[in-house]
């Protein structure tokens, strides 16, 4: 799966020491703007405690977690959409990924600058959401031009796509992002061939300091409030501190300091499972003593499709998958048991992973 989420925010808000923790890929990190020029791509791990269960059962010689890809985008300014600081690369950036992490500052520290000049989430975010909606803008209204072409056709599905650039232009006029838009089934099918940016999924990151990591602030209510009508996750996470964390050696010099917080795991594991979710992927496994493996599908996937995740020839010559609940699976320990009690299960073409799902593929080419 080629599915990537995009970090950004404004410089200095700690996105690439974000992007630090969570991938080995080692992000230029200092207090100045326009440190990332380049985006930084990082493969991570999706931690999964289903796969910790799965090898204390089975005993494989290796275990091999999902991953997904983080990207990490240089920090947009004010006037990114006419192509200031390095916007037109940035935004171009940001388009070539599925899902947006929206880091914003949400700390006080004279020591960091602050591009401008004073802490304010609101503003924040809203220079970003700016930026992001006159692009879209003016990808609508080139849109609007090219179709005009073509409208005498009387093109049913050019008629539909005009009048669904009409109603985006007049969103957006409004300084409201594409995904708040409301959409019929029509008009969902026809959006991603727009390309917008503002119809991306998003995920709000709070970066707050060590005092604020578990309960929140002033700043990070304030998100909250202002977020509240987008239907998106706001996650509170504290960028230093999760890099204090991956310099700990041990697991148990970590457990101790996260303990000392008040924090049951990194919230780097938070971030990536939350991601996950917002790209719509889900987990099946596959389970034997050579390897017990983690696979990445979108949700809604069928048998074969989730089949061709491992080779293509599995979908083109697929016969039937034989599954198990990891439930059953790790409550009665072995295929036989979960045989025996009639929860194994044979499926065809037609059947619709589920997350969680111990399968296997009976295929012939």
């Amino acid at each position: 799966m080629a599915l990537k989420c995009g970090i950004v925010g404004l410089p200095n808000v700690g996105k690439s020491t974000l992007f630090n923790c969570l991938s080995n890929a080692k992000a230029q990190s200092a207090n100045f703007p326009f440190c990332t020029i380049e985006p930084n791509v990082g493969t991570i791990s999706v931690p999964d405690l289903r796969l910790q269960v799965l090898e204390s059962i089975v005993n494989p010689e290796r275990v091999v977690p999902t991953t997904m890809e983080i990207v990490d985008i240089a920090g947009l300014v004010k006037g990114a959409s006419k192509g200031e600081g390095l916007g037109n690369q940035f935004l171009g950036n940001i388009r070539e990924c599925d899902a947006i992490i929206h880091v914003i500052r949400c700390f006080d520290d004279g020591n960091i600058i602050h591009v401008d000049g004073s802490v304010n989430p609101i503003r924040d975010k809203e220079v970003i959401d700016i930026e992001l909606q006159l692009k879209d803008f003016e990808t609508i209204e080139k849109r609007i031009i090219a179709l005009a072409k073509m409208l005498k056709s009387n093109d049913k599905e050019i008629l539909r796509e005009n009048e669904l650039c009409i109603k985006l232009k007049a969103h957006l006029e409004q300084g409201k992002s594409a995904r708040s838009m409301e959409v019929d089934e029509k008009e969902a099918e026809i959006l991603p061939k727009l390309q917008l940016i503002t119809s991306k999924p998003v995920l709000y990151l709070c970066n707050v300091d060590e005092s604020s990591v578990k309960n929140g602030n002033k700043y990070v209510d304030q998100v909250r409030e202002n977020v509240k009508d987008e239907n998106a996750e706001v996650l509170v996470i504290g960028a230093k501190i999760e890099a204090d964390i991956t310099e700990l050696e041990t697991y148990d010099e970590r457990q101790m300091f996260l303990e000392e917080l008040g924090l049951e795991e990194p919230g780097v594991n938070r971030l990536i499972r939350s991601a996950y979710s917002l790209l719509r992927l889900q987990t099946y496994f596959t389970c034997g003593v050579k390897e017990v493996r983690a696979w990445t599908i979108t949700k809604g996937m069928s048998a074969p499709q989730a089949a061709s995740v491992i080779h293509t020839d599995f979908e083109k010559g697929f016969i039937r998958a034989e599954v198990m609940k990891y439930e059953d699976y790790t409550t009665l320990k072995t295929e036989a048991a979960v045989k025996e009690a009639g929860k194994f299960k044979v499926e065809g073409k037609e059947y619709i992973v589920q997350d969680g799902d111990i399968m296997h593929f009976r295929f012939n080419v």
